[in-house]
């Protein structure tokens, strides 16, 4: 299920390992882009973190605010940021919205959030996207499976199929993780100029994330660096993919320890006849 959505306007490392493709040095626009699962902002070093810090998940904590800010300092150098488990504003974030409080400490005059798990107080599980370039349109989707699952898709530029830009968070189980994809293949396989990025839960190796690869044609410039756990990286499930019409350079995943995951980023030429609008 798709729904168009509006966007809303904010008031006010380390490298750990890298790989550079030609970017078309006459284009006029350059976008550096991230992603990022910041689990509701909770600085995890251990596995077994997972249990003693399990209160975290329901009650606030003092910690949180200051892991944001160290966050909102480092996505402040880029132009566009996909998050994932964020928080949309409930006790366990002191009601704070982290899409939001994202986009106003790191700079981004444009911010969405997807509530994708409503608990209530509990919880607000969230996709969130801030970006410093205003989209010509933002459609959020539930994905099949079990409820919880989002993706957004934006469109820039005023000719459809300029750039779009395909943020996701997938399930767990395989299964539900095939139908999700295949949903999101069926969603961006006509874009010419597109990036699928976020957590995907799985390696670009499966037959699943392949079809979606091979129908969109897609490449992924960073296929190598682990990203999870982020204190002793062994597994690559979070990814961003690019249409092979894209130039990248600068792709790498970030020894930037604040969650669970690692994240990603990379920087893309922008077609010529896209318009930066920031007002």
């Amino acid at each position: 299920m798709a729904q168009q959505v509006l966007w809303n306007a904010a008031f006010d490392m380390d490298k750990q390992g890298s790989m550079e493709y030609l970017c078309d040095e006459s284009a006029r626009h350059r976008m550096r882009i991230l992603t990022y699962n910041i689990q509701g902002g909770i600085y995890t070093q251990r596995y077994r973190e997972y249990i003693t810090n399990s209160w975290k998940q329901i009650l606030p904590h003092k910690e949180r605010l200051h892991n944001l800010n160290r966050i909102a300092t480092m996505l402040s150098g880029y132009d566009l940021v996909g998050l994932q488990e964020v928080d949309s504003g409930s006790l366990r974030t002191g009601f704070v919205d982290q899409t939001e409080y994202l986009a106003h400490r790191a700079g981004f005059p444009w911010w969405y959030k997807q509530i994708n798990r409503n608990m209530g107080l509990i919880a607000q599980h969230s996709n969130g996207v801030l970006s410093k370039t205003r989209p010509v349109a933002v459609t959020e989707h539930r994905l099949p499976g079990l409820p919880g699952r989002g993706a957004l898709l934006l469109e820039f530029g005023e000719e459809k199929g300029n750039l779009a830009i395909c943020i996701v968070h997938l399930a767990l189980g395989r299964r539900s993780r095939a139908m999700q994809l295949d949903y999101i293949r069926e969603l961006v396989s006509d874009y010419p100029r597109l990036v699928v990025m976020g957590d995907m839960n799985c390696g670009t190796e499966t037959l699943e994330v392949r079809r979606l690869m091979k129908a969109a044609n897609l490449q992924e410039p960073v296929s190598e660096m682990k990203t999870f756990p982020s204190w002793r990286p062994q597994r690559k499930i979070d990814h961003i993919l690019v249409s092979e019409s894209l130039s990248v350079r600068d792709a790498h995943v970030l020894n930037y320890p604040l969650s669970d995951h690692l994240p990603v980023s990379l920087e893309i030429c922008w077609p010529p006849n896209i318009d930066n609008d920031a007002a």
